[in-house]
């Protein structure tokens, strides 16, 4: 009967992958169903909350908030780029026998959005960990489909508002819990906004004239318009989208006017196509360096300080700014 169910959800998720086969590929409509507190889990005694995450930055939030009282499995490491990503079977296995999944919802994990969903079939908790954002603070390129631009954990402010919902979420699954989450998201919220000052100090530190991150993939919008960068991205919001001949031409004749002295990849994207911008921008007489690989859409290894939310936006502030403050 399990194996049957779990067929049942992929085949489901694969009917389903015309209408989300890319980030942003439809509308962001929640339903009723999504925006109701999970109910208590039932389990014996001691036995933590069974968690799984999508991306490392949900992981980590819900490790922190969770603290030993819940268990939590992170289905997207280093490196892997979500808007690519493909349930397993093994992934399918480890979310039926889950208390609760918490991924982006803003079509972030396009190619398992479906089985996500879903999940509630299977007496699985879902929780889109945005949902209770408002949708005016969320970005929504015109390009993008009438969906929202799912990289809100580059604005701390929101992503606060993400770690809020995590403590409530678990709240409502684990109320025995209820004191240490507060405190532990209380703590976590406290340094994530002392941790957004010093990106909005670090970042004046930039002459405005380059005050420019160039990348693979637009992934930055809400980094730059939270602590006043431009952006340029040579994919769209989706690394789905393929970089044209004219995008990478464009893109080194707008380094080149603006004398930006270096370009990043991204530890989740190919490069590529970032290298074939230094080499065009080289053509047109301007020398751009790859000022260090940043990250994005996944973090660090685990166990190292980029393996953390704190961490990976530290390490992604520090890193641009000296790249760009380069004589």
């Amino acid at each position: 009967m399990r194996a049957l169910r779990v067929l049942a959800v992929a085949l489901a998720t694969a009917l389903g992958a015309t209408v989300l086969t890319a980030c942003g590929a439809a509308s962001d409509v929640s339903t009723a169903s999504a925006k109701l507190a999970p109910a208590p889990v039932a389990r014996e005694s001691g036995r933590p909350l069974r968690v799984v995450a999508t991306i490392g930055q949900i992981t980590d939030a819900v490790r922190r908030v969770g603290g030993d009282r819940v268990e939590v499995h992170g289905l997207m490491g280093p490196g892997v780029d979500p808007h690519l990503y493909r349930a397993s079977e093994s992934d399918i296995t480890r979310l039926e026998s889950a208390d609760a999944v918490f991924w982006n919802g803003l079509h972030l994990e396009a190619g398992m959005s479906g089985i996500l969903e879903r999940m509630g079939a299977l007496g699985v908790h879902s929780i889109r960990v945005t949902d209770d954002i408002d949708r005016d603070r969320l970005l929504a390129p015109p390009e993008f489909k009438g969906a929202y631009d799912p990289h809100l954990w580059f604005d701390l402010d929101l992503w606060s508002t993400v770690v809020a919902s995590i403590r409530n979420a678990l709240i409502a699954m684990d109320p025995d819990g209820a004191d240490a989450y507060r405190a532990n998201a209380d703590a976590y919220i406290a340094q994530i906004a002392e941790l957004d000052e010093y990106v909005k100090v670090r970042a004046l530190e930039v002459e405005e004239r380059v005050r420019v991150l160039v990348t693979a993939h637009d992934a930055f919008n809400y980094f730059a318009s939270r602590y006043g960068l431009e952006v340029r991205g040579l994919q769209g919001i989706s690394t789905e989208s393929e970089a044209s001949t004219a995008d990478v031409q464009e893109l080194a004749k707008f380094i080149s006017e603006r004398g930006i002295p270096a370009v990043f990849i991204e530890s989740s994207v190919p490069d590529q196509g970032v290298q074939a911008v230094i080499e065009a921008a080289a053509a047109r007489g301007h020398t751009v360096a790859v000022g260090g690989e940043i990250f994005s859409d996944a973090m660090g290894q685990e166990g190292t300080l980029e393996g953390t939310y704190l961490g990976m936006i530290r390490h992604n502030i520090d890193t641009i700014v000296e790249a760009l403050t380069k004589s």
